[in-house]
């Protein structure tokens, strides 16, 4: 990364001048123990040198490498966008966002270190929107540590925002509505999920597309991205999701949660450029829809 230093800047510590340009910490380590660079004009400095007008300030990052119990795979990725800061995929369901002690291997990490791999790009998994195993749809992805916290910043002050839908068993009798209710780790499970007075502060809206004999066709968009939160909160209003089992769905129409993640859209931390990507409705929703007549 390189920068020129304006009036704003003249007399600055670089290392004040690096917090506002949202340098963290952590890849301040990264660089002096990991084998990055700090540079005002070719030559190599610390944090305390105090810049000058017209300065030319060049930041290196280390070379990031897997893990080591992460690794690469030949699986097939549907790449939507791609450039040298990150990646736009459609994840299918049945696919684990990282490698989990039941799926060790088959995950989206394993995919992006095999591709990863495979173009000759030094790089590490950095996945900032995940999704869980069975669940379809958009997933984003940086390419780097510092392009990973530049989004998560983003996200904390809600500036990605993804579009989802979903069939909830049963008519939803609002046409759209907000559900607040706080979510946290149900009693005695790993991995399940409930609404719950000490819970984290959760917040879904959501909006009726159309009406089906046994289900209703909702789009919703989130506030907050507590874990399983739009499974947790339509199993709350009696209307949980089809397939999943979990959570009380009806299993007769589809063996998995009936969600997909249709919509991403965010401002390039880079580019300065509004991005938008959609994935349509996976097949076997799209066969559903197909074969249950509207109400």
């Amino acid at each position: 990364m390189n920068w020129i230093i304006g009036e704003s800047d003249e007399g600055k510590l670089l290392r004040e001048f690096l917090k506002k340009e949202e340098i963290s910490r952590t890849a301040l380590t990264d660089i002096k123990f990991k084998g990055g660079r700090i540079q005002v004009n070719g030559e190599e400095v610390n944090v305390r040198y105090r810049l000058s007008l017209e300065d030319e300030v060049t930041i290196i990052f280390p070379v990031e490498s897997p893990s080591e119990g992460l690794k690469g795979e030949d699986i097939p990725l549907t790449i939507l966008y791609e450039d040298q800061y990150l990646l736009v995929v459609n994840k299918p369901a049945g696919m684990n966002t990282i490698p989990s002690r039941e799926h060790p291997v088959g995950s989206l990490a394993n995919a992006l270190v095999g591709y990863y791999e495979r173009s000759g790009l030094q790089a590490t998994s950095h996945i900032v929107t995940r999704l869980d195993r069975d669940t379809s749809g958009i997933v984003l992805i940086a390419k780097h540590r510092h392009v990973h916290h530049l989004f998560s910043m983003m996200q904390r002050g809600g500036q990605v925002k993804r579009t989802y839908e979903a069939f909830a068993g049963g008519r939803v009798s609002l046409d759209r509505g907000t559900i607040c209710a706080p979510i946290g780790r149900k009693e005695d499970s790993i991995i399940e999920r409930e609404v719950r007075e000490d819970g984290q502060y959760a917040c879904t809206h959501y909006q009726v597309i159309e009406n089906h004999h046994a289900f209703t066709y909702l789009e919703l968009t989130l506030e907050t991205g507590r874990t399983h939160q739009i499974r947790v909160h339509m199993s709350y209003l009696n209307h949980p999701l089809l397939g999943d089992d979990l959570y009380g769905g009806d299993l007769s129409l589809i063996s998995r949660q009936a969600l997909h993640c249709k919509k991403i859209k965010f401002i390039h931390p880079f580019l300065g450029e509004e991005m938008i990507y959609t994935a349509p409705l996976p097949g076997d929703m799209g066969e559903i829809l197909e074969a249950d007549s509207l109400i």
